[in-house]
């Protein structure tokens, strides 16, 4: 049962993800704006930095709960 459960949660996350790409891109369209070619490789650049950013910080967050070094703050011996 769990692993439907799992599919059903990827599925419906999916959906969700390319249902606000649709309203996005279609409110993009409505608006008239004219970004140029460094312009697109800056946002992409941007986005990218942000994301590496983000998923970096989280890793380490995770590595640093896995490997106990959050349980030592709390202790008085150490």
């Amino acid at each position: 049962m769990r692993p439907t459960l799992n599919w059903v949660a990827v599925t419906s996350a999916a959906a969700v993800v390319l249902l606000v790409g649709i309203v996005i891109a279609s409110s993009w369209s409505g608006i008239d704006s004219d970004i140029s070619a460094a312009g697109w490789i800056a946002m992409g650049f941007g986005v990218i930095v942000t994301l590496a950013l983000g998923i970096g910080l989280m890793a380490l967050v995770f590595i640093s709960s896995r490997r106990g070094y959050d349980d030592q703050i709390g202790r008085k011996d150490v």
